[in-house]
């Protein structure tokens, strides 16, 4: 029976032959059943946030869009995404929907049956680099060591520029012992790993949920395979249980569930090695998905590899990055040659959605997705939020990218409050807080912030030349008005849950979408914004409007510390001496010592026991000068070391092998959003607990690097060197080994048993964030052109005196 089951399971037309005479032997002959028991399986969730890689195919614009015509050929709509050494989230179709949770070889030897991302040692680095070592792709080389020296796995990992499929080769070393791998595939089809079945026939194991559909296709000897539900009958706790495959199922019947599939391949004999290829094809069908599979297998790795590249004619990464003029002066601004550099402009490149040309997400994965659940449909961070957008559009534009921060701005017309926005009614103008990138409405909250700032960006496109007179003067009548009418007067708002009425610059969210009032960020974004609305305004003929908003603006300027600095704040004495900016004040007193609202269950009921950086964008932009009395007197608070870990923000980190000490900070004192302290458990699994804590964020790096410029110019002062080696290269030293910059590093307060974070590494929340990514390369930038890149120019003309 073995034999004729063995035989049917090779019979595919792309699978290297029969491979009885080199399978591993089983203790049992394995039996064959078609539908496999056990639904739904387990509850699904993600995968691990903390990516060591991403990627996906570089495409043309053709016509400020991505066309499957004329000269770009098929569009790829492919992304993935790697953690602990192995695939993880891949997405098809719109840029949030993930169609696998995770891909991972098992390893079964004498006594042993390994997981590939538990139980070996993990190195990533980039498959294609020039002469200074800086990545020319986003294609991975992943080596994964056993512990104890087994066995070795490398693959290599990029996607299909010409079909939607994901290629991956795999080369497996046995090193000491006779081993028999398997790989194991977990669908979360349709970006949701709870409604799936999968099936094998011919070669081919094809996963589907409704209209989405992956197929996974080898060239590796298959010698024998099964699916289930997930936990239950996959095939794991068989080969746990059994020490091999007994049961071999073909599908997984009429009832969906949390589905996987386990493929059982040749034994690799004591000192030899085996290479082969798997495909991954998506598509609407199994029938498509499988057609992709097939193409991309048959084109093979190296035609495959040098088309991502851009190879030859081929058009890929090598010929993005050559479109970015700005990039070797930022690299020689760096302080480690430029990878990072280089992989930056790549990672902000590939975080945009290829149906929506413009849409750029604030990260490609979900924080702590190893504990969310994905029994229902999510985007986590795979979204558009305009203050992360408006960050990623401005470093593009530092890199010399003239044609995506265009696209980007004129994709924002999409997510503006109107009429057309299904189910809004009232003023219309502010952008919304959260939406998938097809422009369906997520989150609600107004924040201020991010109503300004698609005003400062449409100011810079038009000050560089990307817009010219008449097509600023054409947005400002269908988008920036009415944009700068609302931060002007506000209005009554009403979608889904918020019925509201908004008073600017009391704005109902600042930029940590927590709390409402009067904040410094928020305040600054406003009054730039409006400043720059004014100069739009001049330019169409709108002198009227004009006139509104710089009155506006130098009211919110007149009345910002009056609403915004307490002079009776609680951090006194060895904290401070009571005169600082605050966080955001609920209402128009700062020295009343009120509460705030309660978020990621903290309880918060002094404001003034709240620091945060927020008053540093009133540098940046231009507001106020780096000199300011009021910004001199918040610095000491914002960094002082004494402050107990409650309310500290400011920590310092070393780095093995590197001199000197690095700045980091957290968002806020009293942050709920990170690790809780007793155990170090996620964010998701310790269920918004009372002792969760946020830790430090690489980007505030940035901003106080971008600050320090400021000042040190202010005071004529200026050592660029110093600089650099300070907030530049904190900032590279806080990037993982796949050069991927994260969202909170471990700070070193509370337990850390539950993930064992080294000190100054990314946790599990979102990895890579766009944000902090846009952070450096605009560090860079004003590094190397000796002025703060976001400094509105106009704005500071008017306040900074």
């Amino acid at each position: 029976m073995k034999k004729n089951l063995l035989a049917l399971l090779v019979s595919g037309s792309l699978l290297l032959g029969a491979c009885s005479d080199n399978s591993s032997t089983t203790s049992a002959p394995a039996t064959q059943t078609a539908v496999a028991p056990g639904a739904p399986g387990n509850a699904a969730v993600w995968a691990y946030a903390g990516k060591t890689g991403i990627g996906t195919s570089y495409e043309q614009y053709t016509d400020g869009a991505y066309q499957d015509t004329g000269a770009s050929g098929t569009i790829s709509k492919v992304w993935f995404s790697i953690a602990q050494g192995v695939l993880t989230e891949t997405m098809y179709g719109l840029i949030h929907e993930a169609q696998l949770q995770e891909l991972q070889l098992l390893v079964k030897g004498d006594g042993f049956l390994d997981e590939e991302k538990k139980d070996t040692i993990s190195t990533i680095e980039y498959l294609t680099t020039d002469a200074q070592g800086r990545p020319q792709s986003l294609a991975y080389k992943i080596v994964n060591r056993d512990k104890e020296g087994k066995y070795e796995i490398e693959k290599h990992i990029f996607t299909d520029p010409d079909s939607q499929a994901l290629m991956m080769r795999v080369v497996f070393r046995a090193l000491t012992a006779d081993v028999t791998p398997y790989v194991y595939v977990n669908p979360s089809i349709a970006n949701t790993g709870s409604n799936d079945s999968v099936r094998y026939a011919d070669g081919v194991w094809v996963a589907t949920d409704g209209n989405s559909s992956m197929t996974v296709k080898t060239t590796a000897p298959v010698a024998q395979s099964t699916v289930g539900f997930e936990g239950v009958s996959d095939g794991i706790a068989d080969l746990k249980q059994n020490g091999s495959l007994t049961q071999l199922y073909t599908n997984t019947g009429d009832t969906p569930g949390n589905v996987a599939l386990t493929l059982q391949l040749a034994e690799v004999k004591n000192g030899a090695s085996a290479q082969w290829d798997l495909v991954l094809g998506f598509g609407k069908s199994g029938s498509e998905s499988s057609a992709a599979a097939e193409q991309t297998l048959g084109k093979g790795y190296d035609k495959v590899l040098a088309h991502y590249n851009g190879d030859g004619d081929a058009i890929g990464w090598q010929d993005f990055l050559q479109t970015l003029p700005a990039l070797e002066k930022l690299s020689a601004t760096a302080t480690d040659g430029g990878k990072l550099a280089y992989t930056s402009a790549m990672v902000l490149k590939a975080q945009e959605d290829k149906t929506h040309a413009g849409a750029f997400i604030a990260s490609l994965s979900n924080p702590w997705g190893d504990t969310k659940s994905a029994e229902k449909s999510a985007t986590g961070y795979k979204a558009v939020w305009p203050r992360d957008f408006y960050q990623v559009a401005m470093a593009m534009l530092a890199l010399g990218d003239r044609e995506s921060p265009r696209i980007a701005f004129e994709y924002l017309e999409k997510i503006q409050a109107s009429e057309k926005i299904a189910g809004y009614s009232g003023i219309p103008g502010w952008f919304l807080q959260k939406t998938h990138v097809d422009g369906e409405v997520e989150w609600v909250g107004v924040q201020l912030d991010q109503t300004g700032m698609p005003l400062m960006l449409g100011w810079r496109l038009w000050k560089e030349g990307i817009f010219s007179d008449a097509e600023i003067a054409q947005w400002y009548t269908k988008m920036l008005k009415p944009a700068a009418d609302f931060l002007v007067s506000g209005g009554q708002v009403k979608i889904l849950w918020n019925d509201t009425l908004i008073k600017p610059p009391y704005t109902q969210q600042e930029r940590w979408e927590e709390q409402q009032g009067y904040s410094p960020s928020t305040t600054a974004a406003i009054i730039a914004g409006l400043v720059s609305a004014a100069d739009i305004a001049t330019q169409a003929g709108d002198s009227a409007g004009a006139a509104k908003y710089l009155a506006a603006a130098d009211k919110y300027s007149s009345e910002l510390e009056a609403k915004t600095f307490t002079t009776n704040g609680s951090l006194t004495g060895d904290l401070g001496n009571g005169q600082y900016y605050l966080r955001i004040n609920a209402n128009e007193d700062p020295n009343d010592r009120s509460a705030l609202g309660t978020s990621n269950a903290q309880v918060i009921n002094d404001e003034s026991q709240v620091i945060d950086g927020g008053f540093l964008e009133l540098v940046r932009y231009g507001v106020r000068a780096a000199t300011d009395k009021h910004v001199l007197e918040t610095i000491p608070e914002y960094d002082n070391l004494n402050l107990p870990d409650l309310l500290r923000t400011k920590y310092e980190f070393t780095f093995p092998g590197v001199e000197g000490t690095f700045p980091g900070w957290r968002r806020y004192g009293i942050d709920g959003y990170g690790e809780e302290i007793s155990a170090g458990k996620g964010y998701v699994e310790a269920n918004n607990s009372s002792d969760g804590r946020g830790r430090v964020w690489p980007f505030f790096t940035g901003e106080r690097g971008h600050y320090e410029l400021e000042l040190a110019k202010a005071n004529a002062s200026v050592d660029i060197d110093s600089l650099r080696n300070t907030y530049v290269k904190a900032m590279e030293l806080f990037a993982n080994e796949g050069m991927m910059l994260p969202e909170q590093v471990w700070d070193g307060v509370g337990g850390n048993d539950t993930y064992n974070y080294p000190l100054g590494e990314g946790t599990n929340g979102a990895t890579p964030l766009a944000w902090t990514h846009a952070e450096y390369i605009k560090l860079l930038r004003s590094y190397s052109d000796g002025k703060v890149w976001d400094r509105n120019d106009s704005t500071e003309a008017r306040y900074v005196k």
